[in-house]
């Protein structure tokens, strides 16, 4: 072996003054391939190499480890929003109650109307309105049958010169001298619990008051504000008036093809600027939305934000089990939506059948998301 070098301390074993050295690191021997007085040189390369190794190796694990973070924030943002969805399907079996069906006064029998339309147009084609009539009218047809009400198809008052949501006011004003109350509701809705009577919902927003003192308008608010697709309207001076003073604000009218058409902006002006005193009066927000205007649940992030920005809004609107009705406002694809709550009505009766209260028994989550 070789005598150990001034400039490397490791131990080296050559052969001849070209031959190939190894140094001796720990118990192994490592082939060098330097010459000799190369040594420092050789070391120092190495070192500059091992941190560059060492660095590269760095760099990789905490490239795996944000991976693994965002995959883990990623899974669990997942399951929460599917999570939620079922939770709040759930939401009348967690406490939650839309109408107070324990009031110890009897709901005065009103003669109601159950109005709606549709030009059953596709004119915005993922919110086309194609064949939806023919899907939900044998649902609203069997549910005033049931409780002694009308139901009225009044597409034939369209407006053509405006977008056909505009034409519920013709339609109400139309068909509102000949009942108590109107009910209007949009054609993207189904009843889902047809024991809930109209006259227990009114009861439950006005309370025990007489004709003449119970309010005019009664309307529910969601995350936006009111909303002009399902309300309900008394016969009087008051009701007349207003509807033709929300029909006259022109400047709302949106061009034909948007998703707003503009009506619903326009009670909003009316609502928010109308005195208090009148406000007070004539008009009724409850505070739960789902008393007769739920909206289905969507798992998708913007969703799952709106939960958690507005989450007391959401609780008191959201459609879950044993609600009167679901309102499939601002769905995409509005008849498979009303397909598929129609199936899972039919589904829950036949599983249901011998059960005397159903909605209150079983629920699942068959209407959170697709």
């Amino acid at each position: 072996m070789a005598a150990l070098s001034g400039l490397c301390p490791q131990r080296r074993i050559t052969k001849g003054v070209d031959s190939e050295q190894f140094i001796l690191e720990g118990d192994s021997y490592v082939r060098s391939g330097l010459r000799e007085g190369a040594c420092l040189e050789h070391l120092t390369s190495f070192k500059s190499s091992d941190i560059r190794l060492n660095w590269w190796s760095s760099s990789r694990n905490f490239a795996r480890l944000v991976i693994i973070i965002v995959l883990s924030l990623m899974l669990s943002s997942i399951l929460f929003i599917h999570g939620t969805g079922v939770l709040l399907l759930r939401a009348n079996d967690l406490g939650r109650q839309c109408i107070d069906m324990r009031s110890s006064y009897p709901p005065r029998k009103f003669h109601f109307a159950m109005v709606t339309c549709s030009d059953g147009s596709k004119t915005i084609p993922h919110r086309s309105f194609e064949g939806l009539m023919d899907l939900v009218v044998p649902n609203k047809q069997s549910y005033v049958e049931r409780h002694g009400y009308d139901f009225i198809d009044a597409s034939d008052v369209l407006d053509r010169d405006r977008p056909p949501s505009w034409s519920k006011i013709l339609a109400v004003k139309k068909h509102l001298p000949n009942y108590e109350w109107v009910f209007w509701n949009d054609a993207d809705s189904v009843v889902t619990n047809p024991s809930i009577t109209l006259e227990s919902i009114v009861s439950s927003v006005v309370g025990d008051v007489d004709w003449d003192e119970m309010p005019d308008l009664i309307v529910t608010k969601d995350v936006t504000g009111v909303n002009a697709g399902m309300f309900f309207i008394r016969n009087s001076e008051w009701s007349r008036q207003f509807l033709d003073l929300w029909w006259n604000q022109t400047t709302f009218v949106e061009p034909f093809g948007l998703c707003k058409s503009g009506d619903n902006s326009a009670l909003k002006h009316l609502i928010n600027t109308m005195p208090e005193a009148e406000f007070k009066q004539h008009v009724r927000i409850p505070s739960m939305q789902c008393v007769f205007n739920s909206n289905l649940w969507k798992p998708s992030w913007r969703n799952s934000h709106r939960l958690v920005t507005f989450t007391r809004a959401i609780w008191q609107g959201v459609y879950a089990k044993g609600d009167f009705m679901v309102h499939l406002a601002g769905l995409n694809d509005k008849k498979r939506w009303v397909q598929k709550v129609l199936k899972d009505i039919d589904e829950e009766r036949e599983q249901t059948r011998d059960n005397p209260d159903p909605y209150n028994s079983r629920t699942d989550d068959t209407l959170v998301g697709s």
